[in-house]
């Protein structure tokens, strides 16, 4: 099966199942071509786009996979509601191509996509979301307990169980995650570490919309006003690094500005009316050490951390007429996340 436009002359394969993408995985091989993959869940952003773009400067050839992974929602997590826009997204991996053509750039172009059921990537039992189910399933500890493990306790299990059948099925020579997802990406350098996979896993800088709202798939849901207030995160993430910038090194100086700017803008929130406000929760604000993701006391200059944090907005109360609600109307719950990396001091 394979699609191609005017615009991308260079055909895009889908695999659905193992054997097909193998054989062609070894014709990359023979060929001494380089393959670079970018896993994705689909409802495709600039945030993606850009790990495929870095991947085309050091690879011959790109595989992107779209699955949205059941293992990694819990049972009353979001996975039904989880924006699924196939025929967009492979626009956008032809559009990709065709810009790079016309850019004239060498190195490689999204060559095909990997799209499997989950009888494909689950094939002995159906896939368990539950705490204690049943399944083959792969956990990185003590790592994913922390943070989003905290709140979401099945969720690193189902991404490190689906990377690593993902990583088996492509083989490939490098793959790319952006670095919105922090904790995501310590688990899998830690997985590959610990399991020998001889992949390199590459890490993206985070996408931002021009106000610094950090691009992810579950944007399309916030609507105007939630989306506006959800700058929160990021806003109090900063406050946090200029407080670490300026010399602080103390957990209670750096989470305290953090925690001023969430908790004054909730309060500002929460003096309107429910027409004009959209009210959130604060997850948490984390401040970590960069590999073991332990909290930190006081931060190490010659170390560095990691700022991290998530909240949930809620669903709009009452919504006005003509209103930019979002996708789902204002009511789909929307959890964001966002961290920002603050560099050692000293060398």
């Amino acid at each position: 099966m394979s699609m191609s436009t005017a615009a991308s002359p260079s055909p895009i394969q889908v695999f659905r199942d193992p054997s097909p993408l193998r054989q062609w995985r070894r014709q990359l091989l023979l060929s001494n071509k380089s393959l670079g993959f970018v896993p994705t869940m689909g409802a495709l952003h600039e945030g993606h786009l850009s790990l495929m773009r870095q991947a085309a400067a050091e690879n011959t050839d790109i595989l992107v996979s779209i699955y949205v992974n059941p293992t990694q929602f819990g049972v009353n997590e979001d996975l039904s509601s989880y924006p699924r826009t196939w025929d967009s997204d492979v626009a956008k991996l032809q559009a990709l191509n065709a810009e790079l053509d016309a850019q004239g750039k060498a190195g490689g172009r999204v060559s095909a996509i990997l799209a499997p059921t989950s009888r494909v990537m689950y094939p002995s039992l159906p896939p368990s979301s539950e705490v204690d189910g049943d399944g083959s399933f792969v956990t990185i500890t003590p790592i994913s307990r922390r943070l989003e493990g905290a709140s979401r306790p099945v969720f690193f299990r189902g991404v490190a169980t689906v990377c690593m059948k993902l990583f088996n099925l492509a083989a490939a020579d490098r793959a790319y995650f952006g670095q919105k997802d922090v904790q995501q990406t310590v688990v899998i350098k830690r997985m590959v570490k610990d399991f020998h996979i001889d992949t390199e896993v590459r890490i993206g800088a985070t996408v931002r919309e021009e106000d610094g709202l950090a691009m992810s798939s579950r944007n399309v849901y916030l609507g105007e006003r939630r989306r506006a207030v959800g700058l929160v995160l990021y806003r109090a993430l900063r406050a946090a690094e200029e407080a670490y910038a300026s010399g602080k090194t103390r957990r209670e100086e750096i989470l305290g500005a953090a925690n001023e700017v969430a908790q004054g803008v909730l309060a500002e929130q929460q003096a309107l009316s429910p027409s004009e406000r959209a009210l959130y929760e604060v997850d948490y604000i984390s401040l970590a050490d960069p590999e073991s993701l332990d909290e930190l006391e006081v931060v190490d200059a010659a170390q560095g951390a990691i700022l991290s944090g998530a909240v949930k907005m809620a669903p709009l109360e009452e919504s006005r007429e003509g209103e930019d609600c979002g996708l789902g109307d204002g009511q789909v719950p929307v959890r964001l996340i966002d961290n920002l990396i603050m560099k050692p001091l000293v060398s």
